[in-house]
């Protein structure tokens, strides 16, 4: 069993529940340890990585129940991540199966990405941080990406075990300065390297050609004008050197507050309304001042509100929105939902499944971000107003209503190259703080807020809704996120374009060499092979509006995270097989009766907007046209590819949305063949090309969460209680009772 690197065995049936099941006694792995680092997997350094620490006869654990189960290795430390090295011939098996980045591995772990450190001490789970007086016999790492690794130290000398705690802790706790960040060495090895054109992947928003641009596309140019006053940063250091303002305003207003107080352009709507942005006014308690400030405001606000040519609405987002601390309370509760130890935790968690997801209220900030946005929208398109977003530091909220609004008007944006440069003007060179935002250097917790995760989340609440309309899948967004935490790329580790410039110039001074080669994430080569980068994209993408929006086949739900709320009554009820045939009447009055209390607390919809709302979703949607989503509490879901994918117990073989793709696929495949044929004279051209586009196949049943899927891990359902339904109580009854219900899949 050593030779496999296995310890405690395989088996698809349920295990027994002793404390420990190990088939290799400890005095064995010590004596072939020579042996068995043989066979160890080697570790693989990118430019500028350096090892730091290491142990040895680490157990990575599989839990389940009671039971562990591991495989031996080696557990190392550099200064870009964690890594675990063993010979897991499980996962060479599964070779072709696995969407692998040529990054990071399935057992590395980046820095930034780390979460949370737990040690266990005598069966007792406690937070690790500073220096250790005692160190633990098993170490657990939550991962942002909600990944969650279990290594046993049982085994490992003393010595080593106190080098690898303290150095994990040290290295993803401490605070750093920039310059420290690995994307620096990175670079700097790199440096040599032949760099990439970014502007093949997306537009850059770093030229003021890129700017005057974007106007022309939106036929913006009429109204708006692209200005270089801030160029070198000489007026503010939170814009970029480029950007866009009303025709009518002059650069010394620009200059007079440092930037603040002036209409940014975002994007211009068909109508010849525009959407636009600003940063509050310091507060002044002068009352001089005050005077200036409002003189100053209010001939400003006059460029883009000048009746009945030109009328603009102000929103306020600092005040009448989401706090960034509401933000970020509610996702600290929503991710421990899918940081799952093991199957006793998840079925536990399973029974009071839809009241822990109400009481993190996450899906409540999703639909009242789209909602936002739509209401932007109605100004814009029914209202023929200009919509002047307004914050703090114009940052935050406002990169994420203006993007979301964005998405819904602009077809463009609903492409890979489109979104991508989306993300770079609102985003990147919109000033948004990814650096604190992410809390990428452990300095401060208070700033830490993850909006564009939220962006993120929202953006697949349209994929899922319209799937036609995307030219990129869930799957192009779920890497997205996984992104922002690996620090080779530059676009989610600064501030500001100014922050960036700064400290890529100063490194660039201190070297004869070649400028740094700092990479973009949109260069996706990076990352994944042409085979895995065909699942970034939409095969099903509608160009034309010609075809209707794909009804996807019900699904046979195993437990409730396949669901992100129940049905209402009002709805139409779910396939039969959810619950056995005969309590269907009786759970299906019971979620009614349990959620409806959310759906009907939702704040009511304005008559403007209610028409509005209403009047677009009667009509066929149009894919290359205005795209609304669905805000009934119901239709907001939980994105699970991205949350659900390291929890085997969540998926379903088989099914799910990606049989469904998979069969289209492969009609399309079919077609595509049959043409070939058709024209025989490109026959051989177009066959290369179409072998070369194929996703990946497996020879298996495709898991509901492919293509991160994994399945290492099995075990039971919970079993119904033999007392018989009649012991629960009638219906009003239950409807009052938190959370007593049970998952009744496929007893």
């Amino acid at each position: 069993m050593l030779g496999k690197g296995v310890v405690g065995g395989g088996g698809g049936t349920k295990a027994p529940k002793p404390s420990f099941v190990s088939y290799v006694r400890p005095e064995e792995i010590h004596t072939n340890e020579k042996e068995a680092t043989e066979k160890e997997v080697t570790l693989h350094l990118l430019p500028g990585e350096q090892l730091l620490c290491e142990a040895n006869t680490v157990l990575k654990c599989v839990q389940e129940d009671s039971c562990q189960r591991g495989i031996y290795g080696r557990l190392v430390c550099t200064d870009f991540k964690i890594a675990f090295l063993g010979d897991d011939e499980s996962a060479l098996d599964n070779d072709e199966t696995q969407f692998k980045n040529k990054v990071i591995g399935e057992n590395d772990i980046t820095l930034h990405c780390v979460d949370q450190i737990y040690g266990v001490f005598d069966e007792k789970k406690k937070t690790l941080f500073g220096q250790l007086k005692k160190y633990p016999e098993k170490l657990v790492i939550h991962c942002k990406d909600l990944r969650v690794f279990h290594f046993c130290l049982r085994y490992t000398k003393e010595e080593e075990v106190k080098r690898i705690v303290s150095g994990i802790i040290h290295h993803t706790q401490a605070p750093k300065l920039l310059k420290r960040l690995f994307l620096f060495s990175y670079a700097t090895a790199a440096r040599n390297s032949p760099a990439t054109d970014p502007k093949k992947h997306a537009v850059m928003f770093d030229t003021l050609q890129d700017w005057c641009r974007e106007l022309e596309r939106t036929k913006g140019n009429m109204k708006y004008k692209a200005v270089s006053v801030n160029e070198g940063y000489k007026v503010c250091e939170r814009l970029p050197a480029y950007f866009v303002v009303p025709a009518p305003l002059l650069e010394e207003d620009i200059e007079f507050f440092q930037g603040r107080g002036i209409p940014i352009w975002c994007w211009s709507c068909h109508n010849g309304c525009a959407l636009l942005k600003m940063s509050a006014l310091p507060k002044e308690q002068d009352d001089s001042m005050s005077q200036i400030q409002k003189n100053f405001s209010d001939r400003i606000y006059r460029t883009v509100h000048r009746p009945p040519y030109e009328t603009a609405k102000t929103e306020d987002l600092s005040t009448n929105f989401l706090s960034l601390q509401e933000i970020q309370m509610a996702y600290s509760k929503f991710k421990q939902l899918f940081l799952i130890d093991n199957s006793t935790e998840f079925w536990d968690t399973d029974i009071k499944w839809f009241s822990l997801l109400e009481s993190s209220s996450w899906l409540d900030i999703i639909r009242r971000c789209l909602k936002k946005a739509v209401e932007i929208i109605e100004c814009l398109e029914a209202q023929n107003m200009n919509v002047l977003l307004l914050e703090d530091n114009a940052s935050d909220l406002c990169c994420l209503v203006s993007s979301l609004a964005q998405v819904m008007m602009d077809p463009h944006c609903r492409t890979v190259f489109g979104f991508q440069s989306l993300v770079q003007k609102e985003w990147v060179m919109g000033g948004h703080c990814f650096l604190d935002r992410c809390n990428h250097l452990r300095q401060s917790d208070k700033e830490e807020a993850p909006v564009f995760l939220l962006f993120l989340d929202c953006v697949w609440q349209l994929v899922h809704q319209h799937p036609p309309a995307f030219e990129f899948t869930e799957t192009y967004l779920t890497v997205l996120s996984d992104s922002l935490y690996i620090p080779i790329f530059s676009t989610f580790f600064f501030n500001s374009p100014h922050q960036k410039d700064m400290n890529v110039g100063k490194e660039s001074q201190d070297s004869q060499s070649r400028p740094l080669n700092l990479l973009t994430v949109w260069d996706w080569s990076v990352q994944f092979e042409p085979k895995a980068q065909t699942l970034l994209t939409n095969p099903l993408y509608v160009e034309k509006p010609k075809l209707e929006k794909v009804q996807r086949k019900g699904t046979h739900f195993k437990h409730q995270r396949q669901l992100s709320l129940p049905l209402t009554q009002s709805k139409s009820s779910p396939k039969r097989g959810f619950f056995r045939e005969e309590t269907d009447h009786l759970i299906k009055n019971l979620l009614g009766k349990r959620i409806s209390k959310l759906i009907n607390s939702s704040e009511e919809l304005q008559d403007g907007f209610r028409e509005f709302y209403d009047g677009w979703h009667s009509r066929p949607p149009s894919y290359q046209g205005l795209l609304l989503p669905h805000l009934e509490g119901p239709e907001i879901k939980v994105w699970a590819q991205r949350y659900l994918r390291w929890i085997p117990e969540a998926q379903i073989l088989g099914g799910g949305g990606v049989a469904t793709m998979s069969k289209l696929l492969e009609m399309m495949e079919e077609v595509q063949r049959l043409q070939e044929k058709i024209e025989a004279r490109h026959h051989s051209q177009e066959a290369l090309q179409a072998e070369a586009a194929s996703p990946p196949r497996t020879s298996g049943r495709l898991s509901s969460l492919f293509p991160f899927a994994l399945l290492q891990r099995h075990s039971s359902k919970p079993v119904l209680p033999t007392s018989g339904w009649k012991a629960l109580g009638d219906e009003d009854d239950l409807a009052k009772r938190e959370d007593e219900f049970v998952d009744l899949g496929d007893v």
